[in-house]
């Protein structure tokens, strides 16, 4: 990719080379949301750890890497998000900041409203929208995001936690996630944007005998903090791919 000569040139020439600048939009994962917990009013609230979260991670890959480059994060991952809000916000959260890359993953709470083709289409349509205007800013990756629950845990205990746990497995044994992921990755290619395809190393896991559940913080939807090592290191074989 044209950001490994940005980042050799960098790293070879610190004041002739430009900082590199690296975008992430998306939902709760990408903002950097683990734990589900009830706050003081007894709502439903996430822990924020964007710290932990795959973009940094992955930026500080590269700092080893390349240890003389600025790198620039602009995480514009939004808890609860979709990729139809997504872009509509483009501008003011992403492209305002010219990335030199950015990565797009969206599709956990898209699949949650359900399969009728015109969803579907909808938001084929909307993802679509988001990587045409990015590659008109600079280089993207779609990263597929990691498999749901495929069953309620005995070690979530609150009731209003446990109805919200049923309704994603739910959609996750209709296969909700998976129709919506075939959908981003046929635009993605139609768009000629490479595909980092970490959903498909989650399923694998799940074919080993590992229970994918286990490995999700909130034990619904968000990877635990290791996890996101996964996706950092899935991105950075993407970006060195011939």
């Amino acid at each position: 990719m044209k950001i490994l000569e940005k980042l050799k040139n960098k790293e070879c020439d610190m004041f002739g080379g430009e900082p590199v600048t690296i975008a992430f939009l998306g939902d709760s994962v990408t903002h950097g949301c683990f734990e589900l917990y009830r706050d003081r009013n007894n709502a439903l609230e996430t822990v924020f750890e964007r710290r932990n979260g795959y973009s940094m991670r992955l930026a500080r890959m590269l700092e080893m890497l390349y240890p003389r480059v600025q790198i620039n994060v602009v995480n514009a991952g939004i808890s609860g998000d979709n990729v139809q809000n997504g872009a509509l916000r483009l501008e003011r959260d992403v492209l305002r900041f010219h990335p030199d890359l950015t990565v797009v993953c969206f599709g956990l709470n898209d699949c949650m409203a359900g399969t009728e083709p015109e969803k579907i289409g909808a938001y084929a349509a909307a993802l679509r929208t988001v990587l045409e205007k990015l590659k008109e800013s600079g280089e993207v990756i779609f990263m597929t995001p990691n498999m749901m629950c495929t069953y309620v845990s005995n070690r979530i205990t609150d009731e209003g936690y446990r109805e919200v746990a049923k309704s994603v497995c739910e959609a996750m044994k209709k296969g909700n996630l998976e129709k919506y992921l075939e959908a981003a990755k046929e635009t993605a290619r139609s768009c000629n944007v490479k595909v980092c395809d970490c959903y498909a190393r989650w399923k694998k896991l799940e074919a080993a005998g590992v229970d994918t559940t286990e490995l999700l913080s909130n034990l619904i939807n968000h990877p635990t903090r290791e996890m996101h090592d996964l996706f950092a290191i899935s991105l950075l074989e993407t970006i060195f791919e011939e």
